[in-house]
């Protein structure tokens, strides 16, 4: 499956097998940051920019050819899968993503349509056209938001600070909640099997908002459906990266689901994590994105003190503890990917 392409470093460093150096992508990384993208953006929406397959490759193109990365990630967004069950979603600016039918009883949670992966094709579409693009020159990473995240936004109709909706669902209707969870993972299994045979090379399964919950509900509503997933997607050659924001509290748990990779945020030290996981599991993390606001020499010197404090670890990816924020300047970024191209162990 990877034999073609030209550079396998994050497959062989996801597979934890010794490189060279660690691999470079970043979460957010085809973004808000680079005037290239709003040359794009200003002239569709964002929704219209995942589903028009040329144009998503475009995107998904931008940091391979302006920034140098390991690996593309597919332009796409979590909230696809829940449009697609029949999510009546839209972007705002400066609002973020809103569902105008928010998910909030039983009959809701029966409207939803699980048999709906024909409306997604247009992501099999574009992986197709961005592997052509790529010609092998990176691998390309496949992604679907998790079942307790993809819920938050269908119950809260949008983005939430307290997640009150969301909890108390959680709590007072836990039946409901793992009803709607159940259907939200049935489809993205479909929907990341599709993308694996559309020819991505690598997954992420993206559980943004993990960190709002408990130990014990994290486990009984994040990773029990995590696990089911990654149990049930087409794994053969195709490294899976599981990532959360709450991954430094939760990684003994995420790493019973089996997942090549753990994603870590930038809460914890990364090295303490790899040693807690089981052995041959991956890391991925975990730098603060907030220090590419930094004078380039503040920068360099924390990404190469993350790599002496990795040192001597096979399985070390580096990322961002999370995405990278809109505002912050693009040379910084493109510096911070030279000095990681530019270290040899």
């Amino acid at each position: 499956m990877n034999n073609n392409l030209k550079n396998d470093l994050l497959i062989r460093t996801a597979l934890s097998q010794p490189t060279e150096r660690p691999p470079v992508w970043m979460m957010r990384q085809a973004g808000r940051f680079m005037k290239e993208y709003w040359e794009i953006k200003n002239k569709y929406s964002f929704l219209e920019m995942c589903k028009t397959p040329e144009i998503a490759a475009d995107v998904t193109m931008l940091p391979i050819d302006l920034l140098g990365v390991d690996a593309a990630i597919l332009f796409s967004d979590i909230l696809v899968t829940p449009e697609a069950m029949g999510g009546d979603l839209s972007f705002e600016q400066g609002v973020g993503p809103r569902f105008s039918n928010p998910v909030r009883n039983l009959q809701d949670a029966e409207n939803l349509n699980v048999d709906c992966l024909d409306k997604l094709q247009y992501v099999a579409d574009a992986i197709k056209v961005i592997q052509q693009r790529l010609d092998g020159k990176v691998p390309l990473i496949g992604f679907a938001g998790a079942p307790f995240t993809i819920l938050s936004y269908l119950v809260e109709g949008a983005s939430s600070k307290d997640f009150k909706r969301t909890k108390t669902l959680l709590n007072n209707e836990p039946e409901l909640a793992h009803y709607i969870l159940q259907k939200i993972a049935d489809v993205t299994i479909g929907y990341l099997n599709m993308q694996v045979e559309a020819g991505v090379n690598a997954l992420q399964l993206f559980d943004s908002w993990a960190l709002a919950l408990s130990w014990n509900d994290y486990q009984e509503f994040g990773h029990k459906y995590n696990k089911y997933i990654l149990d049930n997607i087409n794994r053969k050659d195709i490294p899976v990266i599981s990532f959360c924001k709450g991954s430094s509290v939760f990684a003994p748990i995420m790493a019973e689901a089996k997942p090549d990779v753990v994603s870590v945020d930038w809460n914890a030290d990364l090295l303490n994590i790899k040693k807690s996981l089981p052995a041959g599991m991956a890391v991925q993390g975990n730098l603060d994105p907030f220090v590419l606001y930094a004078d380039k020499p503040v920068i360099k010197k924390k990404i190469l003190d993350l790599f002496e404090r990795m040192r001597g670890e096979d399985g070390f990816i580096f990322n961002l503890g999370h995405g990278i924020m809109p505002d912050i300047p693009f040379d910084n970024v493109k510096y911070a990917v030279e000095v990681i191209k530019d270290f040899r162990y």
